[in-house]
């Protein structure tokens, strides 16, 4: 099966099903020397991982990272760097009612029609679990942005179905430098990743008015690249926003990605809509931190759209393996809302795609990056 390897001079092969042995990835091109242990990438999975709150699944995995390879007495390498995540808290008896059904919104279908077979626990590799991997894999990627070139990656919940968080901190571009750290850390201490406290009842309540209704709903996730190079990305086909899009696109569930104003653009003017410059710094960030597929050195602004959770226990239509019409309800630990865990998720691939673009830049524009980089 093609497509498991995201990137090119920074390359990650994941691996491993949902309800497999294991799940895991090997990096390719990770600069040699910087210091790397288990607990560099630990805190990134345990952001993500599932049964934290009442909110999400309830399938409880611990998610310790291995490092296999890649590695000596604390230091990368330069060669392949295998990570492993073995699953503990499979449940595939959850799934032997469905086994020769099709079920509404997911994989299922494609999968068999495209293989002639199919894994039906969980969804074997179309699972959301499959992108653990992806998570680790970023937490390396985010370690060296932060410590080569002082770009930090962020992200929150924008949005939950029609619920508006009504916060866009890049917007807010006269906030105070501490207001701005108790925002994220407002972020890290709900299981929302909610930068607005006060709506946090009101989240919980909709999700378990879901839950009760046997219903699911989406939701928007935003994530922000601080401290941003000018330079990053290609201007015709290997532009940085396009390989954003198509790393955010990658994700289980997204179904809309948009960099800056992204849809709101179209009703603005173009006097409103261009970032003006007063000669020392950018006076808006509507463009979301690009210009011609090249980093402008503003932060970078994507925000991603996630579909409601297919799997829900209200009934619904489809048909088995032999074509036939039948009934299914999904039964077992699923998320009313896949949008919530997926801001660990956006945040790792928003670093896979940047991580590649700075050793492209490295690699084209010549001398060391420190010295290169203009901000």
């Amino acid at each position: 099966m093609p497509g498991n390897t995201f990137g090119t001079l920074f390359a990650v092969t994941t691996f491993g099903e949902s309800h497999g042995p294991a799940l895991g990835c090997v990096i390719d091109g990770c600069p040699p020397g910087m210091n790397l242990s288990e607990l560099d990438i630990q805190p990134y999975l345990d952001k993500r991982k599932p049964g934290q709150s009442q909110f999400t699944t309830q399938r409880r995995e611990e998610d310790q990272v291995k490092i296999l390879s890649g590695v000596f007495e604390g230091k990368t390498t330069g060669t392949p760097i295998c990570l492993l995540i073995e699953n503990q808290d499979q449940r595939s008896k959850d799934y032997s009612d469905i086994k020769n059904l099709f079920r509404p919104g997911h994989a299922d279908m494609t999968y068999q029609h495209k293989y002639g077979l199919r894994d039906y626990r969980g969804g074997g590799r179309s699972s959301a679990r499959e992108t653990v991997a992806r998570v680790a894999a970023g937490a390396i990627a985010q370690k060296y942005l932060k410590e080569c070139a002082g770009i930090e990656i962020f992200g929150y919940l924008s949005a939950m179905g029609d619920q508006e968080l009504n916060f866009n901190l890049n917007l807010n571009l006269n906030l105070k430098n501490k207001e701005i750290k108790k925002i994220k850390e407002n972020i890290l201490n709900n299981p929302f990743f909610s930068p607005d406290l006060d709506l946090i009842p009101v989240l919980e309540k909709k999700i378990e008015d879901l839950r009760r209704s046997g219903n699911s709903i989406g939701a928007k996730i935003t994530v922000i690249a601080e401290n941003m190079p000018i330079g990053l990305g290609q201007p015709v086909f290997d532009k940085l926003d396009a390989r954003l899009a198509y790393a955010m696109m990658g994700i289980n569930a997204s179904k809309s990605v948009e960099i800056g104003d992204g849809y709101l653009s179209i009703s603005q003017k173009g006097t409103e809509h261009r970032d003006e410059h007063d000669g020392e710094n950018f006076l808006s960030n509507h463009a979301g931190g690009t210009l011609g597929g090249i980093s402008s050195g503003q932060d970078l602004v994507v925000h991603i759209g996630f579909k409601p959770t297919s799997s829900i226990t209200t009934p619904g239509q489809t048909q088995n393996i032999h074509g036939e019409a039948a009934t299914v309800s999904t039964k077992g630990r699923h998320d009313p809302c896949v949008g919530i865990r997926a801001v660990p998720i956006c945040e790792a691939m928003m670093a896979l795609v940047l991580m590649d673009h700075l050793l492209q830049f490295r690699a084209q524009c010549d001398g060391p990056y420190q010295q290169e980089v203009k901000r």
